[in-house]
């Protein structure tokens, strides 16, 4: 603040009587001394850089600096990484992957929708035509009439042509096929856009995100005719959606030298817990995954069986005739109505699927564990503390309850137990 400071005052004063006297004051103002601004200020300098990080966000200048020439502006508008020809390229390939990903999510979603749509409208028009035919075939048990016991034989015969072809290809199953392809091209296509995002891409990523695609290609086929996948396999086996390694490669990465430049967050203990949840993972999760599945399957296979059986009886009972041939066309026929409403109105095939699925992703999480722990380059694994929150997240569990889970594992082998819970806390 200004400092007032009053001078010696100079008082004159007239002789002369009448006159009034005259008094002068006399004062000086004084400021501060203003302080030299320098951009050689250590907190100009920080507020600087924070204002060019913001302008040069996502590698380009937006904002109109303060003070820049002619020459500064045309380089701040430059992208500051002048990336090669063959990192264009790269990403140029990556992007087109990731165009046939979306294109690929969008089919198997509207195929999905189709097909769970065969679901419901092949099992009313089976039931509709399976209870008409019944209740004419009851008809004609009180009144005989040749013309009741043609109609109830054609419906019969057609509800027998339909039926085979809901137990062959399982509508409910496919339907549920096309949903989980969807889900995991949404996966990748997500893995596709964080590489991009956060990463330079090389063309091992390519190489790897396209067999990837193929591999779920393989795996949930859209096409039903040549390429539909077995509804009634002997043995019950997991989904396998991802590219398998094979084991020449995978002892060919098992004998490389470890890097000493670190450890990238791994740890002995760690490793030690990985094994341990992947034991938990063969012994429990994917067993009994594998033990419904085959239950499952076996109930499938007989409830295919069955209802087209029933519907074939009823219509030879009512092609043949009498009252004790007609009766038991009503009885065939209502048997085959309740055999189809409890197959496919339940989905039994939707759920050999989810069990064939769940089982398939317990397989991926032990071999992708594995995979890693076997790599003796610790600079080409991933970050272990990350690897280890992945792993909790994919089985619904924390940090910690993921350890217990190890802890138990570990204790229950030096004692010859059995771990009292499952390694998935989701499904």
């Amino acid at each position: 603040m200004a400092a007032l400071q009053a001078s010696s005052p100079l008082i004159s004063s007239s002789s002369s009587s009448g006159c009034s006297s005259k008094r002068k004051i006399m004062a000086s103002i004084q400021l501060p001394k203003p302080s030299k601004f320098s951009l050689a200020d250590p907190r100009f300098a920080v507020t600087k850089k924070l204002v060019e990080e913001f302008r040069t966000r996502n590698g380009y200048a937006f904002a109109e600096p303060l003070q820049m020439d002619i020459a500064q502006k045309d380089r701040a508008l430059e992208p500051r990484l002048s990336p090669s020809s063959s990192s264009i390229e790269t990403t140029k390939k990556l992007y087109a992957i990731l165009e046939a990903v979306e294109d690929r999510v969008e089919m198997h979603d509207n195929i999905g929708e189709q097909r769970d749509n065969w679901n419901e409208l092949l099992l009313n028009s089976v039931n509709m035509m399976t209870l008409t035919a019944t209740t004419t075939a009851a008809m004609a048990v009180a009144a005989p009439a040749p013309s009741l016991r043609a109609c109830s034989a054609l419906l019969f015969t057609a509800a027998t042509g339909m039926s085979l072809v809901m137990s062959k290809i399982q509508p409910s199953q496919l339907a549920e096929e096309q949903r989980n392809a969807s889900r995991l091209f949404k996966q990748l296509r997500s893995e596709i856009k964080s590489m991009l995002i956060l990463q330079s891409p090389t063309e091992s990523d390519v190489k790897e995100m396209m067999e990837k695609m193929l591999a779920l290609d393989r795996a949930y086929p859209l096409p039903l005719l040549g390429a539909m996948l077995e509804k009634f396999p002997m043995k019950f086996e997991p989904a396998a959606w991802w590219p398998r390694v094979s084991n020449k490669h995978r002892q060919s990465r098992g004998t490389k030298t470890v890097v000493k430049t670190g450890r990238n967050g791994w740890s002995k203990d760690l490793e030690v817990e990985m094994r341990a949840i992947v034991q938990v993972l063969k012994s429990k999760d994917k067993q009994d995954y594998l033990r419904l599945g085959n239950l499952a399957l076996k109930l499938n296979k007989m409830l295919a069986v069955s209802a087209p059986l029933l519907t074939g009886i009823a219509a030879t009972g009512s092609a043949f005739g009498g009252s004790t041939a007609t009766t038991v066309a009503a009885i065939a026929g209502t048997m085959a109505a309740i055999t189809n409403s409890f197959e496919h109105g339940g989905q039994v095939g939707m759920v050999v699927e989810m069990y064939r699925n769940c089982a398939g992703f317990f397989d991926l999480m032990e071999e992708t564990i594995e995979a890693t722990l076997e790599e003796r380059d610790y600079s080409k694994r991933e970050n272990g503390e990350m690897f280890e929150m992945k792993v909790a997240m994919k089985l619904g569990r924390s940090l910690s309850e993921l350890r217990d889970l190890a802890r138990k594992s570990m204790t229950s082998c030096i004692d010859g137990s059995e771990v009292d819970e499952f390694g998935s806390k989701l499904f």
